[in-house]
């Protein structure tokens, strides 16, 4: 990957490309450094509606147009919203990088936002928030979310409440757009067969219609845990226990991620072994790390029965406890190297590499290598890793529950088993 390059344009856009020898695509995207977090609670959801919205049609495209364009070509146009995020990329053969290029950034800048269009996509988020609400182990991450960060930007849901999104009006969509996607909230990256100087030429010619940069202070993440219960007529009780986690500048990020693999990151996992595999007290049993710019979670997913959980939440707060005192650094070493072997093979993939490049830039404000992040991850110990585990249990837990929560231990008890 020596072969980046990043230029940054007089518009403050950031444009890096990672050539790959030996294909004939590229996968292209523009990432925006702003997500969920970045919109007013009045409006909460308006981010995941515009990213929908800028699909619907610009001055020069239908909506038609722009999917019938992309798949003239046999490609591939997508996007996502996130806490702090907003991604839309395409992956196309070489050839049509510039078409490519060209359907993104007339999304971004042209888009008409027309009414009735507006009318059916709100319907259609509606129906998105249904089929999550449907959806206990889907939904369940949400509460857990809301409930580690109440009152505040990270808490609230990507896709928005139901009675705010129905209501919201066009002239909020322009609001976000014209106030947060300004060129120095953007980076354009590609991977694949490109050439670094044409893709600038091109995003040069393209992002010309840029809104003026607008500063907006984030506000400041504050985790505060607590409890969340919801009891419903399901075969499974579906609970998310976590704790505060770390961000992306943290010293501890990558004790974290090494933390997270050996107690829940795959089937030779502690947690898999114990509760799964010996117990047999559900299903599907996973840790997992969130971080952001300036905060992050930790937290452990689990899906089991009415009555398993009054013997799997003890369970889990033991070996939580039990990680804290007495990790092994072969443990660590076999966790270090899950995590090495995933972002290597992730370099497969061209994907893969221009989501990183978008994604590091924005987060970092540069592109780290894959040797910078292994000798990180190689630097983490036991001693790091139980340091961790330590700080984690000090905090208040955040509980998240949806199902039959008869059997399931008290706030206040589930708290007690990590002092």
């Amino acid at each position: 990957m020596s072969g980046i390059r990043t230029t940054v344009l007089p518009n403050g856009l950031r444009v890096v490309t990672d050539p790959m020898a030996g294909v004939e695509s590229v996968s292209l995207g523009v990432w925006v450094g702003v997500g969920t977090r970045d919109e007013r609670p009045a409006v909460n959801g308006v981010a995941h509606l515009v990213e929908h919205m800028v699909f619907k049609g610009t001055r020069r495209r239908s909506a038609f147009d722009i999917s019938e364009q992309i798949e003239a070509v046999g490609g591939h146009l997508n996007a996502y919203t996130t806490r702090e995020h907003t991604a839309y990329y395409v992956k196309i053969l070489k050839e049509d990088t510039a078409l490519g290029l060209d359907i993104i950034a007339d999304m971004l800048q042209h888009s008409v936002l027309d009414e009735g269009e507006l009318a059916r996509e709100r319907a259609v988020v509606l129906q998105e928030i249904g089929q999550a609400e449907d959806t206990p182990d889907d939904i369940i991450f949400d509460h857990f979310q809301a409930t580690a960060y109440p009152d505040q930007g990270l808490g609230r849901p990507v896709l928005g409440k139901p009675e705010i999104v129905e209501a919201l009006p066009r002239d909020a969509l322009v609001e976000y757009l014209t106030g947060h996607y300004s060129g120095q909230r953007l980076v354009l990256a590609a991977a694949g067969r490109i050439e670094h100087d044409r893709l600038v030429e091109l995003a040069e010619a393209a992002f010309q219609a840029l809104p003026e940069h607008r500063p907006a202070p984030r506000e400041r993440a504050v985790y505060r845990g607590g409890d969340y219960r919801e009891e419903r007529d399901l075969e499974q009780l579906h609970l998310v226990l976590g704790f505060a986690g770390v961000g992306f500048h943290e010293p501890e990020y990558y004790a974290h991620s090494v933390l997270s693999t050996l107690l829940g990151g795959g089937m030779s996992s502690r947690l898999f072994q114990e509760v799964r595999e010996k117990r047999g007290l559900a299903y599907s049993v996973h840790s997992f790390t969130g971080s952001y710019e300036d905060g992050g979670l930790f937290g452990i997913y689990a899906g089991t029965g009415a009555k398993e959980v009054e013997e799997l939440v003890p369970v889990v707060a033991e070996e939580i406890c039990k990680v804290s005192e007495d990790v092994t650094e072969d443990e660590v070493r076999r966790a270090r190297n899950q995590i090495k072997a995933g972002i290597l093979m992730s370099l497969e993939s061209s994907m893969s590499r221009c989501e990183q490049l978008g994604q590091q830039l924005l987060t970092f404000g540069r592109h780290l290598g894959p040797e910078e992040i292994v000798t990180r991850i190689d630097a983490v110990d036991a001693g790091m890793v139980r340091q961790a585990a330590r700080r984690m249990r000090a905090c208040t837990p955040t509980v998240a529950a949806l199902g039959p929560l008869g059997k399931l231990e008290s706030h206040d008890r589930i708290a007690a088993r990590f002092a």
